[in-house]
């Protein structure tokens, strides 16, 4: 063992042996349920068995550009949002090895991942605490992808397959109470084999480091999806894929469900879709930007492809702009402080409590309810009009998701019972309306409330007989509405 990794190790084994280390005269860590895969290795459960469902707010530049007082303005609002994960990164993209954080704090000496500068850490280590006291896991990513492989950005490349795993290691150790999920990756390709070995060596030493406690995941560069390298690997937790900036369904979200399919099965998310208020395909002169509707449309893609969760994000609370503080990344529209304010993030947990007001670890892709238009392909249409449907395995619920308010069919044919409730969910405000109970046929054409609009809208339909609450409504508990 070399003298820089002996005392790397010496530092390891210094650590108090019950938590991390925080900030000086801050308490221990808060206690979060530890996750892990569902046993139909479709979703995230926590040790007990009780659903996750992985609602992420991507706040890349969280550590590097926000102070203690900023970050709990930030978490707060999320926390209030029912967000359950914030994905932030240790070793930040904008030049995070160069430029301070807001203390004036670099995260490592000599760009060396085996030096950390430990007055960087604390700062880490407060806004973990935060996070975890909230509620809200960290989805941390131990760096971004250009100081491993440099297609583009800062850099510089520091990591080989060696350091990464000490450093892996002592990441690992030093949260290993802490609520978090590792995030590997940051928005590269492993496309040689050094690159691959990076990412293997550093998932090896955060299971050393953690003892395996925490989930484990990779995240890629736009379009792409953890299982085209990683899919058969031990230490990979879930598939996590990144749609990207396109608000169009073929060739993007369509790629959800193809994962979803692949064996053995694996839960999958969009850790990165098309942001709020973002350039449209990172061109703002032609296209425009994003407004909620084009947020509110992966959520329910994603979900009803069989996601177990989704990820957010907003294209100033990503790089937390601060006209004062940086230069800005790509046009952002708004402050953060006001970018967290957006529609799009609080129509979020909308989904959330409409996929969690159903039997949750049962549900199943099944585009198949929607029946297709005869003369035209209108219907399950495509581009920003596709209609996805989602079920439960044992046909007692379904939900169709209308982009637009068109009519259309659904195929009854799946349900257990012969009676069925129906109801129109609003994404927009989380609201519903019965539609009422009617005998189960064949087919039968359900008309939006918005005919003809932009508007979207979910058809949800119960098998009558198990008196599911109204949709949104709680959480689903096993007991029937009374």
């Amino acid at each position: 063992m070399n003298a820089r990794r002996s005392i790397l190790f010496l530092a390891l084994a210094s650590l108090p042996a019950a938590g991390f280390i925080f900030a000086p005269g801050s308490a221990s860590a808060a206690s979060l349920p530890q996750l892990k895969v569902s046993e139909n290795q479709r979703f995230l459960v926590n040790a007990g068995g009780r659903p996750f469902f992985y609602l992420a707010d991507t706040a890349w530049e969280l550590f590097h550009k926000l102070n203690r007082e900023e970050a709990k303005v930030y978490l707060k609002n999320r926390a209030d949002l029912h967000f359950t994960v914030i994905q932030a990164v240790a070793l930040a993209e904008l030049d995070g090895l160069h430029v301070p954080n807001a203390y004036g704090h670099l995260p490592l000496k000599n760009d060396d991942p085996t030096q950390p500068m430990e007055e960087y850490w604390q700062h880490v280590d407060f806004i973990v605490k935060q996070a975890n006291d909230l509620g809200l896991y960290m989805g941390l990513l131990p760096t971004w992808g250009d100081k491993w492989n440099k297609m583009w950005g800062a850099g510089p490349e520091i990591f080989t397959p060696k350091n990464a795993e000490i450093y892996g290691e002592w990441l690992g150790h030093r949260y290993r109470s802490a609520g978090v999920i590792w995030i590997l990756g940051g928005d590269r390709s492993p496309e040689k084999p050094p690159h691959q070995e990076i990412i293997r060596a550093m998932a090896r030493g955060l299971a050393k480091g953690d003892g395996g406690t925490h989930l484990m995941t990779f995240h890629p560069t736009g379009g792409q999806g953890s299982a085209r390298w990683f899919h058969n690997e031990g230490w990979l937790s879930f598939n996590m894929r990144q749609n990207g900036h396109d608000i169009n369904f073929p060739g993007r979200y369509d790629q959800t469900r193809a994962d979803y399919d692949l064996t053995p099965a694996k839960p999958v998310i969009d850790g990165e879709p098309v942001y709020e208020d973002h350039p449209v395909s990172f061109d703002a002169k032609k296209l425009g930007h994003t407004i909620a509707a084009d947020v509110r449309r992966p959520l329910y893609w994603d979900l009803f492809a069989g996601a177990c969760g989704h990820t957010y994000g907003n294209h100033a609370v990503w790089q937390m702009f601060d006209a004062a503080k940086g230069k800005p990344v790509n046009g952002p529209l708004l402050p953060w402080v006001k970018a967290i304010q957006q529609p799009g993030a609080a129509q979020m947990q909308y989904g959330r409590q409409l996929v969690e007001s159903r039997p949750f670890l049962t549900r199943i892709p099944d585009d198949s309810l929607i029946v297709p238009e005869a003369v035209t392909t209108s219907v399950p249409g495509s581009g920003t009009r596709r209609f996805v449907a989602t079920r439960d395995a044992e046909g007692t619920y379904a939900m169709i998701y209308a982009p637009i308010g068109r009519p259309f069919k659904v195929r009854l044919k799946p349900f257990s019972g012969s009676s069925i409730q129906g109801w129109w969910f609003n994404p927009r405000n989380g609201k519903t309306t019965a539609i009422g109970e009617f005998r189960r046929t064949e087919e039968r054409e359900f008309v939006p409330p918005d005919v003809g609009e932009l508007l979207d809208w979910v058809l949800v339909l119960d098998d009558a007989a198990r008196k599911y609450p109204p949709p949104g409504m709680r959480p689903w508990d096993g007991n029937p509405q009374p």
